[in-house]
């Protein structure tokens, strides 16, 4: 009887831990499910989490650059973030001569460290949910009024608040507007470079393991945070010291099981759970291809230059890969979509939904037909915003535009002018005109073959042949103010000159406006406007105001399951457990990888697979110190069934005792289709271990003093 019911129980356990990821979640960290994550075997409180009264771990944790997620592992303000989160700043103090991309980086010493103008850090102080005072006065308002209601009640909220010159309030809305919670942030503006493995590490298998697993890839860069001497927020200046936290995260080196807890802090980007059927259907077949197909040109064209330029490499680096990296990620989301049957699985929510309340079929069929008006433009939308976005001809048009169109109107001053200048010369800084000139080519061709004529400007149809594109965009490329060739003022548009073109910007709006590229542009952005993006935008505000009723009627209705909000880039916790996978038949991957796979994978020379030799004489020699695991190898990744997203790169991957563990960066390609519909079956984050993170700190860096910072839990 006892063996019975411990094999019940067991049972039962297991059945828990399933059902505690049927929806996966990113929880606001001040109301956490604790009971859920310790019933998975989380041993610290949800205080230890979150707390306003005391040190915690989110005293730890802060948002890198507006973008990513980085955490403090060290009393003098040590920051650990991924590669690819830093790889702008390692580009920004890399040259041909001096390669940090290639080489790598290790300050020897704080004195060391590089200073990163404009890169900031942001804390979260509290979170306070202030829905009664954002929708208050609005119980009968509709649209319009009721935003400029609400706008108004958050912009008093925000001004009744009580803040420290270097904080900031912001007011963000959870469930498509139902719920609002206010955030207040600290903001530090002195990080410095203090790390970095050569991109043979930190992008290991860079575009082909990209979004995939088995994975070997030491995606990792450190940085410091420095503040006056009061420790806190200061510009930068040499006076200035090391940040001492409130709290820092003790690192493990310990080894991984799988089904070990384990739980993600960071800042997700986006994610967009509670749509109805029709939208999921419509991403999976119309909208993702179409922006797969535009970047799939663009990036084809940019590395057949990167792989035989070292200077264009260099220049293009971080541009390629941000935009190879949601390219590879639709082509899994669209995978993922069809293999998980995202669109039946919420066909069958809507109809068990409206089994329990009938009103909701009228939500329902009101989104289908909403969202099969939509279609032609949403599908138009994805091929003009991809399009413009990867031809840079196109994008600075684009900037331009924007500049004679307020100059114009009188709305540009010194200030506005010197930022427009600033945006140009860091443009143009890694800009090639005559390699963009054939992205360029190729995409107006893609853009008049694939897009209706009745939104193309007239006589579009010329540009079909890219041979002939190519040779018409060389062309006016050699007199234009847009690519930079052309003389103002006596001198030539580029990023040393761009003040002498402003001097007299009247001439120059002039010329901006007879330049053919301009009005290439324009052409087409008139087009799109005027025959597109007026009803894409009209149907799309009907659909916000439908799906806010429909999410508080899943609420209201579905009493069974915990809702979590959607990520927005504000502060979440997401939690599960380590675990391999089995994303195809008769195919299963490991929970944990290794340095031999680096090694198995390694190509002499390769610009993806190449490995320092430094790294293959440790291996070699087995000289893993503390670093190796029960194996007798150091482990490089591992996988879990947290609910991670874009954001979430750089993320603390933290275990029962709130130790940090592993580094976000990736998700498994089989489950990126976790932004729409989160399947535990296929649904793994990507995490570099610790222990490859300190090895090579250690013993390929020859940073010791950097570990000595650290406290280091074995």
């Amino acid at each position: 009887m006892i063996k019975r019911n411990i094999l019940i129980a067991a049972a039962f356990f297991s059945f828990s831990l399933g059902m505690a990821q049927q929806y996966g979640g990113m929880w606001i960290p001040t109301e956490l499910n604790e009971k859920e994550m310790k019933d998975l075997g989380m041993k610290i409180s949800a205080k230890d989490i979150f707390s306003t009264t005391k040190p915690s771990i989110k005293d730890a944790v802060v948002q890198f650059n507006g973008g990513c997620t980085a955490e403090i592992i060290s009393p003098k303000g040590l920051l650990l973030t991924n590669h690819h989160c830093g790889y702008g700043q390692i580009q920004y103090h890399s040259t041909v001569q001096n390669d940090l991309l290639s080489n790598g980086f290790w300050a020897k010493n704080m004195s060391g460290e590089l200073p990163n103008p404009g890169v900031t850090v942001d804390f979260i102080v509290d979170i306070k949910e202030v829905t009664a005072q954002a929708l208050n006065g609005t119980a009968n308002l509709a649209e319009p009024e009721l935003s400029k209601k609400i706008s108004a009640n958050i912009e008093a909220y925000k001004a009744a608040q009580k803040t420290e010159p270097y904080q900031s309030v912001m007011v963000r809305s959870m469930y498509y507007g139902n719920k609002y919670y206010a955030y207040v942030t600290e903001t530090y503006k002195d990080v410095r470079l203090v790390g970095a493995p050569p991109q043979s590490i930190g992008k290991f298998g860079s575009d082909t393991d990209n979004w995939v697993w088995p994975r070997h890839t030491g995606d990792f860069s450190m940085f410091r945070i420095y503040a006056g001497k009061d420790n806190k927020p200061a510009e930068y200046s040499k006076d200035n010291i090391p940040y001492t936290p409130k709290h820092f995260l003790p690192v493990s080196i310990k080894d991984k099981n799988e089904n070990d807890f384990t739980f993600v802090f960071g800042f997700p980007g986006r994610t967009t759970e509670y749509l109805p059927a029709i939208a999921v259907q419509k991403i999976m077949t119309d909208t993702d291809p179409a922006r797969i197909a535009v970047r799939d040109v663009a990036l084809k064209t940019l590395d057949e230059k990167m792989r035989t330029d070292d200077a264009t490499r260099i220049k293009y680096a971080s541009k390629y890969a941000s935009v190879a990296n949601y390219w590879k990620k639709w082509i899994g989301e669209v995978e993922g979509l069809k293999k998980s049957n995202a669109v039946q699985k919420k066909q069958k929510y809507e109809a068990s939904l409206i089994a329990k309340n009938p009103e909701i079929k009228t939500t329902i069929d009101g989104l289908n037909k909403l969202y099969n008006d939509q279609a032609p433009f949403a599908l138009t939308n994805a091929y003009y915003s991809e399009v413009v976005r990867n031809a840079e001809t196109l994008t600075l048009a684009n900037l331009y535009s924007g500049f004679v169109t307020a100059y114009e109107a009188g709305k540009t001053d010194e200030k506005s002018t010197t930022a427009f200048k600033n945006r140009l010369s860091a443009f143009y800084k890694d800009y090639s005109a005559e390699l963009d000139a054939k992205v360029t080519a190729k995409l107006l061709a893609l853009y008049a073959n694939k897009v209706s004529s009745q939104y193309l400007p007239a006589g579009f149809e010329k540009y079909k042949n890219e041979t002939q594109n190519l040779q018409m965009i060389e062309e006016l490329s050699k007199n234009s103010v847009i690519t930079g060739r052309s003389e103002v003022n006596g001198a030539s548009l580029s990023s040393t000159e761009i003040d002498k073109a402003f001097s007299n910007p009247e001439k120059l709006v002039k010329a901006i406006k007879k330049d053919d590229i301009y009005q290439l542009f324009t052409a087409m952005k008139e087009a799109y406007i005027k025959n597109a993006d007026a009803q894409f935008t009209s149907i799309q505000s009907q659909i916000d105001i439908l799906q806010k009723k429909y999410m508080a009627q899943q609420m209201s209705t579905d009493k069974d399951r915990k809702f979590f909000p959607d990520a927005n880039s504000t502060l979440r916790v997401t939690y599960g457990k380590v675990k391999g996978s089995t994303p195809k038949d008769a195919v299963s991957y490991d929970y944990q990888t290794h340095l031999a796979g680096v090694m198995e994978k390694y190509i002499p020379g390769d610009y993806e697979f190449d490995v320092p030799q430094k790294l293959i004489e440790l291996y070699d020699k087995k000289d893993f110190g503390a670093y190796k695991d029960k194996t007798g190898d150091v482990p490089v990744g591992f996988t879990a069934t947290n609910h991670t997203t874009g954001g979430n790169s750089g993320s603390p991957a933290l275990d029962a005792q709130g130790n940090l563990i592993g580094l976000n960066f990736d998700r498994q390609w089989e489950g990126t289709m976790s932004d729409i519909n989160y399947d535990p079956r296929f649904s793994r984050n990507i995490m570099v271990d610790t222990k490859y993170i300190l090895f090579i700190v250690d013993k390929f860096a020859d940073s010791k003093w950097l570990i000595n910072e650290m406290k280091v839990v074995k």
